[in-house]
């Protein structure tokens, strides 16, 4: 009787661990990601300017990043509809800064949380609200590992081709700068040790520049280093030409922030 009682047993252990195996490799096997939508590449030609420069062995690379992108953050719309075209943007913003690195996964983000136009820091944006001055922010404490963007905003950094300007992708790189612990524009985990020091002195002396009106890098990048880094990353991606003519030394040390342009042919 014994005998039987701790053979029950064994085979109670042994379908519970065979339970635990099967469930732990479910839970760990790869995503299957979709097959990209073919009309993408038309959407993307007309509204993705990096994308439109790329070769067309490199969109190919680009359109699957983005859809990995989707597959594993979600993104939801606050009293507004997000559309296909707003998933494509936000994918596109996410995948430009971190192209050229193949096996790029935002770990510090789980969520994109888009809001109607502009809110304030208690992330509010109705009529009655004051202070909607907000277009994009990290979450921080309950908001930790979210992104909040307002549809505007996306639309307009995708509309003007011309500018210096792209919200989302200035978050984005908010989220890399924060990947050595802080947003403090100092992309340590990007740039090895011996780059920080000229970065530093580069950095203050080009926000002078912004603060003193002798700099064509917007104001607000004259505000901190954390926005200093961003705004020159929105300037450095969206008119690279231009940045590279008016700020040789910027574009040299972005490039080798962001491994740029090797893989953008």
């Amino acid at each position: 009787m014994q005998v039987q009682f701790n053979n029950m047993i064994y085979i109670l252990i042994f379908i519970t661990l065979l339970i635990f195996v099967c469930y732990a490799f479910y839970i760990i096997k790869p995503k299957k990601i979709k097959v990209v939508p073919k009309h993408w590449h038309d959407i993307l030609i007309k509204n993705v300017l990096f994308y439109k420069n790329l070769s067309t062995e490199n969109q190919a690379v680009f359109r699957k990043r983005m859809m990995l992108f989707l597959s594993e953050i979600n993104i939801d719309g606050v009293n507004t509809e997000i559309e296909e075209l707003d998933k494509i943007l936000i994918a596109s913003s996410a995948v430009i800064p971190v192209f050229s690195f193949p096996n790029w996964s935002y770990n510090n983000l789980t969520g994109v949380i888009v809001y109607p136009d502009s809110f304030n820091e208690n992330l509010q944006f109705s009529d009655k609200d004051t202070n909607k001055r907000i277009l994009g922010i990290i979450g921080t404490g309950r908001f930790e590992k979210q992104m909040m963007l307002s549809k505007k905003a996306i639309r307009k950094a995708f509309n003007n081709k011309t500018d210096k300007h792209n919200t989302p992708v200035h978050e984005f790189v908010h989220l890399l700068d924060k990947m050595d612990g802080q947003i403090d524009g100092v992309p340590e985990f990007f740039i090895g040790k011996e780059y920080i020091e000229p970065w530093l002195e580069l950095m203050h002396k080009e926000m002078e520049a912004i603060n003193n009106d002798a700099s064509d890098i917007r104001q607000y990048g004259g505000t901190s280093q954390a926005e200093f880094f961003a705004v020159a990353s929105e300037y450095f991606f969206e008119r690279p030409k231009l940045f590279k003519q008016k700020q040789p030394e910027l574009y040299k040390m972005l490039s080798l922030c962001f491994q740029y342009p090797k893989n953008n042919s």
